[in-house]
């Protein structure tokens, strides 16, 4: 098959990171509490309601379904 279609040579996978001037627009979905970028930067994780949430491709995913809870460990750490 040729022509214009689908060319999975040419497929290059891009990671997209967060872009840390949205923390300032964006809250926790449950509590409104405010959100911190992980120190791996692939989460946003909320004190008050001790949820992580993820970040995917560049972007938030701020569904509680999809957030995981935080360890006791993570809960007494300021620099998570």
């Amino acid at each position: 098959m040729s022509g214009r279609g689908f060319n999975s040579r040419r497929l290059h996978i891009v990671m997209i990171e967060f872009d840390e001037e949205m923390l300032v627009n964006l809250v926790c979905p449950l509590t409104g509490g405010k959100l911190v970028l992980s120190k791996d930067k692939q989460e946003l994780v909320c004190k008050l309601s001790q949820l992580a949430y993820p970040i995917r491709e560049g972007v938030p995913v701020l569904r509680y379904d999809h957030a995981r809870e935080l360890y006791s460990m993570e809960k007494d750490h300021d620099d998570i």
